[in-house]
C-alpha cells in the first residue's frame, strides 16, 4: 500500500510534466520529431544502465528501501529545473538527471512488490501496484489540462514539484521485512548481466526488446493530435482517456494473468499494439484517434504489470530484482535507437512510417515470442498467506 502511494504522489507530479515535454519541445523550443525521439530514447538508456545495477546490488545487500529512496528524490528534485529550460539540449540533461533516479529505483521496487505478495497473487499485486501510479497520472494528467492554460508551461513544471515531495515523505513510513529470499547478504550472487539468468528469461527479455524497439510511446501519439490539428489542451485531456483506460484495467488483466498465465495475456497486448500501430496509420479525425488512445490505453493495462510480473515467473530464487534490472535495462537499451528511428522517419518520411515502424516491430516479436515457454499457470488459492499484503 505504501508504495502505491508513492507511485500515485510521484505519477502526479510527473504527468503534469512529462505528457507536455513533447509540446513544450516542439511548440515554444521549436524542435522537430526527430529532437523529441532523441531526448526521449536518451534519458530511458540512461536510466537502463543503472536498472541492472541498482537490481543487482539490492539483492547482493539484501535491501531496497534505500534505492527507492534515493531514485525517487533524485527525480523529484530534477523535475522542477524544466522551468528554466531554454533549449532541447537543457530539457535532455535535466530527463537524464530524471531518469537516473528512475534507473536506480524500479528493480529494487518491483522486486519489493514481488516479496510482498505470494506467487498466486503476483499479477494482482503488480496491477494493483501499476494502478496506483495510474490514479495519480490522471490525476497529474487532468491538472495540466486545467492549469496550462492559466500557468503556462514553466510556472506549471515548478508546482509539479510538491507531488514529488510528498511522495519522498511517504517512504520514511515504508518497512522492510528483513532479507530477501535467496539467502543471507554473505550469499555469493552471480555477476549482473544476461548470463546469469536461465535461457527463457533470456529469450524472453529479447522479446521485450524486440517490441519496445519499434513501441513508439505516447509522445508520439501526442504529436499525432498535433499532426491533425488539435490544440495542446485536447492533446492532454486525449492523454487523460488513455491513462483512465489504463487505470481501470490494470488490475483486473493482473488477475486475468494470475489465472490464466502471463503469456496469454502478454500475446493479446502485444497484438492490440499491432492493431493500434496499424490504425494509427489511417486516422485523420478527432473521434477516430480518441478511440485508439482508449486502445493504446487496453495494450498499456495488459503489458505493463504483466512483463513484470512474467520476469518474476521465470527468475531464479534470489535474483528477482538482477532479473527485472536486465529486463528493464535491455529495454531501456533499444529505448535510443527507437525513439530516434522513430522521429527520423515522422520527420523525414512521414508520421504513417512511424506507425508502420511500430506494426514491423510487434509482429516480429509476436513471433518470437511464440517460442517463449510458458511456465505452468500459477495456482489459484482461496487461502491468504502472510506474504499476502501489498506494501
Amino acid at each position: 500500500m505504501i508504495l502505491g502511494l508513492v507511485s500515485l504522489f510521484t505519477d502526479f507530479g510527473s504527468q503534469m510534466v512529462f505528457p507536455l515535454i513533447p509540446l513544450f519541445l516542439t511548440g515554444v523550443i521549436g524542435a522537430g520529431a526527430s529532437i523529441v525521439g532523441i531526448v526521449e530514447g536518451v534519458a530511458e538508456t540512461t536510466a537502463s544502465l543503472l536498472k541492472v545495477l541498482s537490481g543487482y546490488y539490492s539483492d547482493r545487500i539484501k535491501r531496497r528501501k534505500p534505492f527507492i529512496l534515493f531514485g525517487y528524490s533524485v527525480s523529484s528534485i530534477a523535475k522542477p529545473f524544466l522551468a528554466v529550460a531554454g533549449s532541447w539540449l537543457h530539457v535532455l540533461s535535466i530527463r537524464v538527471v530524471e531518469r537516473i533516479g528512475k534507473g536506480l529505483r524500479n528493480a529494487p521496487r518491483d522486486a519489493l512488490v514481488a516479496e510482498s505478495s505470494s506467487d498466486s497473487i503476483r499479477g494482482r499485486a503488480y496491477g494493483f501496484h501499476r494502478a496506483m501510479d495510474g490514479i495519480g497520472s490522471i490525476a497529474g494528467a487532468l491538472s495540466a489540462y486545467l492549469l496550462l492554460p492559466v500557468l503556462g508551461y514553466r510556472k506549471l513544471f515548478l508546482l509539479a514539484a510538491v507531488p514529488g515531495i510528498l511522495a519522498v515523505l511517504i517512504i520514511f513510513l515504508l518497512k522492510e521485512k528483513g532479507p530477501s529470499a535467496g539467502g543471507g547478504p554473505r550469499c555469493r550472487q552471480p555477476r549482473p548481466g544476461l548470463k546469469s539468468l536461465p535461457g527463457n528469461l533470456r529469450l524472453f527479455i529479447l522479446v521485450a526488446s524486440i517490441f519496445a524497439l519499434g513501441h513508439f510511446g505516447y509522445a508520439f501519439l501526442l504529436l499525432k493530435t498535433k499532426n491533425i490539428g488539435l490544440t495542446d489542451n485536447t492533446a492532454i485531456l486525449f492523454y487523460a482517456v488513455f491513462y483512465i483506460v489504463y487505470t481501470l484495467c490494470v488490475m483486473p488483466f493482473g488477475v486475468i494473468s494470475d489465472r490464466i498465465g502471463r503469456k496469454p495475456v502478454l500475446l493479446a497486448g502485444y497484438s492490440v499494439f499491432a492493431m493500434t500501430s496499424a490504425g494509427l496509420v489511417f486516422v485523420s479525425e478527432s473521434s477516430s484517434l480518441l478511440i485508439f488512445f482508449v486502445i493504446y490505453g487496453l495494450f498499456y493495462a495488459m503489458t505493463d504489470g504483466v512483463q513484470r510480473a512474467y520476469v518474476v515467473d521465470l527468475a531464479p530464487p534470489g535474483l528477482k530484482a538482477t532479473a527485472l534490472g536486465a529486463f528493464h535495462t535491455a529495454i531501456g537499451l533499444v529505448a535510443l535507437p527507437g525513439g530516434f528511428i522513430a522521429g527520423l522517419i515522422w520527420d523525414r518520411v512521414s508520421p504513417e512510417g512511424t506507425f508502420l515502424y511500430g506494426l514491423i516491430c510487434s509482429l516480429a516479436s509476436i513471433i518470437l515470442f511464440i517460442m517463449v515457454k510458458e511456465k505452468n499457470p500459477p495456482k489459484i488459492s482461496n487461502r491468504r498467506s502472510p506474504g499476502n499484503e501489498i506494501n
